[in-house]
């Protein structure tokens, strides 16, 4: 899954007619990630440029990405440095994972000067490094001091030096004794010595050209024979012939359910029928497909970072208040003995004197036992000892019924916590964030500072179709919740929600109509897929028509109560 060099150096082509063009705009919508807008008499287009360790990488972009209100610092010295600046060439380093972008600046004093922009794609290493004209590091998106690297610094001020390489072959440039002895020199898996003889290859494409050599069978370097070493610079210079005459094929290969495994500029067939695997027109629309979705959910979760935080932090304190609370409403448990110690007191004052520490007295709540022994306060009367005693069954009884109302409180606390953290684990846009710190702010978890501008406006209700024509909404957060259940529903449209698991409301518009079994079936599909058991097989939803759903006096957003539902067992899915 790693982009190496020789796809680094097919996006560089990609990227290189860009040449000439200017920068218009520079934004970084997370710590890691840039993205540059160029424009030019002949096209325009975005370059996103990342270093995040597990999505590091440089390619053209066509997604809309949501920025941050106020510009990080990085971005705010490119701006200064590169603004209108004139890319005038793009190098690699043979099948370095580095891509160099050069551009014409004009710097403070008007004087022209020529920056670089590198973009290191080296996993957990990766940076994005601006240099000057003298070669030293004007700043970097990740700072690198001694204390987190003793072979390489990257600081402000210091000269910039190219990532430590180690000496292998460039198999766009070597010939086939060079392969073969490289190749057999070493010892071990063949896909491994690969990825140890030649530079700028993925695991993948390693793989694949060991598939290729051994025929579907694995192989070591050191046993090769001669048409299996045939075969191997075979494969090498189909691959070179490809990238070198714009012959590529971009595939992504992706499990049955969907979920995409790995990708590479060649058909891969080391996977056989276990993969699914799909063509892509460029270089750069692969990069845009594979990554979306763990690009939004990673930027989303920078920005809710400290929702999450919260949101944790108040579960653990509840929790552990509600331990407390249960150890002290077991304790309460002991009442009854209070109250009968007090009554076997009050029965016998005339046997009891003041300075008395222990008195044996019969049980008649327990004709079993014949007499039971009750400590007594010698400072005390007798009947000053009885009153000791109701006055403690009097205290426990209160305390039992408090505690009993905290921990109450303190479930529904902790379901209202878990509903809003599954609302957060599903937000999609920064205004889906801003609604969840407001609600947040009006229950008290959450102070909110004056923003200047004006307040974002909440987003209407997700809409969707059944098969039948009839429109399905769900709500986007708690808040949203309840006013599509209590004020935009009819009371003859069905809401459906999870079965004691946290999600969304949906409301399935009826039109005054019976709904088949069919479109209930869909709706609650779509209730269970919006919801914390998106990722079940079997999720139990219920439903009933609106009618029968109310809000408690108090109850905090989101939380209501319904009759007269019925349950349906359905695999999550979306509409």
């Amino acid at each position: 899954m790693a982009l190496d060099g020789a796809y680094l150096h097919i996006i560089r082509q990609e990227l290189l007619t860009l040449v000439d063009a200017r920068i218009e705009k520079i934004h970084q919508p997370t710590r890691e990630e840039l993205i540059l807008a160029f424009r030019s008499r002949s096209t325009s287009a975005k370059i996103l440029l990342s270093c995040a360790a597990d999505r590091a990488r440089v390619h053209l972009t066509q997604i809309a990405v949501e920025n941050p209100k106020t510009p990080p610092m990085f971005c705010m010295l490119l701006r200064k440095r590169l603004g209108n600046g004139k890319l005038l060439n793009i190098r690699q380093d043979g099948l370095e994972r580095v891509l160099y972008f050069d551009f014409s600046c004009v710097n403070e004093l008007g004087d022209v000067v020529q920056l670089t922009l590198a973009c290191e794609i080296m996993g957990r290493y990766s940076n994005i490094i601006l240099i000057d004209e003298n070669g030293k590091v004007i700043d970097s998106m990740k700072r690198v001091d001694a204390t987190m690297s003793s072979k390489r610094l990257v600081l402000p001020g210091m000269p910039y030096g190219n990532p430590p390489r180690d000496e292998r072959l460039n198999f766009l440039t070597a010939s086939d004794a060079e392969i073969c002895a490289g190749v057999t020199a070493k010892t071990g898996e063949l896909s491994k010595t690969l990825l140890q003889v030649f530079e700028g290859v993925s695991p993948v494409l390693a793989r694949e050209w060991s598939y290729y050599t051994g025929q579907g069978q694995p192989c070591r370097s050191e046993t090769l024979t001669g048409d299996q070493k045939d075969r191997l610079c075979f494969a090498l210079r189909r691959t070179r012939e490809r990238i070198l005459q714009n012959n590529t094929v971009f595939t992504i290969v992706s499990t049955r359910e969907g979920q995409p495994k790995d990708f590479s500029f060649l058909p891969l067939h080391q996977y056989g029928s276990l993969m699914v695997t799909k063509e892509l027109p460029s270089a750069s629309v692969l990069l845009d497909e594979f990554f979306a979705s763990r690009d939004r959910s990673a930027r989303l979760k920078q920005r809710a970072n400290d929702l999450f935080h919260l949101l944790l932090h108040a579960t653990e304190r509840i929790q552990r208040r509600m331990v407390s609370q249960s150890e002290e409403l077991e304790a309460c448990g002991k009442k009854e003995d209070f109250r009968r110690k007090a009554d076997l007191i009050s029965a016998n004052l005339y046997r009891l004197k003041k300075g008395d520490t222990e008195v044996w007295l019969e049980d008649f709540y327990q004709p079993e036992c014949p007499t039971v022994s009750i400590p007594l306060d010698e400072r005390l009367t007798p009947p000053q000892n009885a009153q000791k005693y109701y006055q403690a069954y009097k205290k426990a009884c209160t305390a039992e019924k408090i505690l009993t109302e905290q921990i109450a409180k303190g479930r529904e606390e902790l379901a209202y916590l878990d509903s809003v953290l599954d609302v957060l684990s599903r937000a999609e846009t920064e205004n889906d964030l801003e609604q969840l710190r407001q609600e947040l702010a009006e229950q008290g978890y959450l102070r909110m500072q004056n923003r200047k501008g004006k307040p974002v406006k909440a987003l209407p209700p997700m809409e969707f179709t059944a098969s039948d024509g009839k429109r399905l909404l769900v709500g986007r957060n708690n808040r949203q919740n309840d006013q599509l259940t209590l004020k935009i529903a009819n009371k003859n449209d069905i809401w459906l929600h999870t079965q004691n698991i946290p999600g969304s409301h949906v409301i399935l518009e009826t039109g005054g109509k019976e709904p088949s079994q069919e479109i209930l079936e869909e709706a609650a599909a779509l209730a269970a897929y919006h919801s914390k058991a998106r990722d079940s097989a079997q999720v139990p939803v219920d439903y009933c028509p609106v009618r029968y759903v109310k809000k408690p006096a108090g109850a905090k957003p989101g939380m209501v109560i319904f009759s007269n539902q019925h349950t349906l067992y359905v695999t999550p899915k979306p509409l």
